[in-house]
């Protein structure tokens, strides 16, 4: 398989990060969407990474596909949604608001970057939604003290929550802190010391 995006996405990372958990064979291309939109787009008319391509040649373009079709290639007790409800449906709400936070980040990145002058109004909404999705997060961390969110084995959520906490941080340091949420920042620290989220991993590199 190819994996194409870079490790400063956190959708990206997740797919990497699952690849590697589940001892895929991958060749990584980081290409950027804005200096490589050329090379992307001939693979996924979208133009927007992670784009896998798959052993056949087969082109996936969203990382919820990704996940998806990496979990269908294990058995079911090592896939990280667990196939049973309700953790299952659990998983994906987690791993839902980790994606949705990581969606506003970026939309708040673009706001600030692209224009001129950024819209209060807009930048008020991104960070009362990503402000909202972290105390979500934070309760139900909270109240699940094992060493993983869904039991003693890392999972989706796992992943999905520490890499988009840490492209928040990274796009925006203003919102690195979260002295308000203990339970989010102990997951955190625990997932980034994991050897794989070590290797999967680059610096925040701004568009340009």
């Amino acid at each position: 398989m190819i994996l194409i995006g870079q490790y400063d996405s956190s959708f990206v990372r997740r797919v990497g990060i699952a690849l590697a958990l589940y001892d895929i064979p991958f060749e990584h291309r980081p290409w950027s969407v804005f200096g490589d939109a050329d090379k992307i787009a001939a693979l996924n008319p979208l133009t927007r990474v992670p784009t896998l391509v798959l052993d056949d040649g087969d082109v996936l373009v969203d990382s919820y596909t990704m996940l998806d079709h990496l979990d269908s290639l294990v058995p079911a007790e090592q896939a990280m949604h667990p196939r049973s409800e309700p953790a299952r449906r659990h998983s994906l709400k987690v791993t839902a608001l980790a994606s949705g936070l990581a969606d506003k980040a970026v939309s708040l990145f673009y706001e600030r970057r692209l224009h001129d002058k950024a819209s209060p109004a807009w930048e008020a909404r991104c960070l009362r939604q990503m402000r909202g999705t972290l105390a979500a997060l934070e309760a139900d961390r909270a109240a699940r003290p094992g060493p993983y969110w869904l039991g003693d084995r890392i999972g989706h959520a796992d992943i999905a929550v520490a890499a988009s906490i840490r492209h928040m941080g990274d796009s925006h340091p203003e919102l690195a802190g979260l002295e308000d949420c203990p339970a989010l920042a102990a997951h955190c620290a625990a997932m980034e010391a994991l050897p794989v989220f070590q290797q999967i991993s680059q610096p925040f590199i701004p568009p340009t």
